[in-house]
């Protein structure tokens, strides 16, 4: 029978013990580092992901909130604006009544009761007419006195030595209208001419 001697390195099972299980641990580690290292790539293109659907989301909830918008002022100006062409037409009416009481001078009216009492009724008509404007959103001009202004008049004349500086109106040969604001009919104006010295003293100062 053979014996084993007890301190022979050769018999110790130190050698063939423990070794295998480490080299074994540290496969395992590696391989979990790398399944944690891939998981956190995955995780971080998610998240990137996610944030871009998210920022596209709000884009295109902003996107359909203009276009809401856009709509509602379209329809806005298209209820506010419709009545445009019909506007006009009663601005012909306006200017009819008002050279009517212009026509007929204030003597001829104290002395005929008839006249006076139908021109009464022109100007009750009139100021109808005007107060109907007004409910519309039809507003009249009022250009006297006030510079020049080409988004709401048009000049048919100039006047020099009026004492009024250059470009302002000094007579309305028509008036004009305006609805909510925009221009409906611009008033057909004269204005102050500057005279020969004002000129230069612009040129000089240029």
């Amino acid at each position: 029978m053979t014996t084993h001697d007890v301190n022979d390195p050769q018999q110790t099972p130190d050698e063939t013990g423990p070794a295998p299980a480490e080299a074994g641990e540290g496969a395992e580690g590696a391989s979990t580092g790398a399944a944690e290292a891939k998981a956190d790539t995955r995780i971080a293109k998610l998240e990137a992901e996610v944030a871009a659907l998210k920022d596209q989301h709000l884009r295109s909830l902003a996107e359909v909130e203009n276009v809401r918008r856009r709509a509602q002022r379209e329809r806005e100006d298209t209820a506010k604006f419709a009545i445009s062409a019909f506007a006009k037409e009663l601005l012909a009416v306006a200017d009819n009544l008002g050279r009517a009481l212009a026509a007929v001078p204030a003597e001829a009216r104290a002395g005929d009761e008839s006249l006076n009492n139908l021109m009464v009724g022109v100007e009750a008509t009139e100021r109808q007419m005007f107060a109907g404007f007004e409910r519309v959103g039809i507003k009249r001009l009022e250009p006297m006195g006030q510079p020049f202004d080409p988004n709401f008049h048009q000049v048919v004349f100039e006047v020099e030595n009026t004492g009024q500086p250059a470009g302002v109106v000094i007579q309305v040969l028509q008036p004009g209208y305006t609805l909510h604001g925009r221009l409906l009919r611009e008033a057909m104006v004269g204005v102050a001419k500057g005279a020969p010295s004002d000129a230069a003293r612009v040129d000089t100062t240029a």
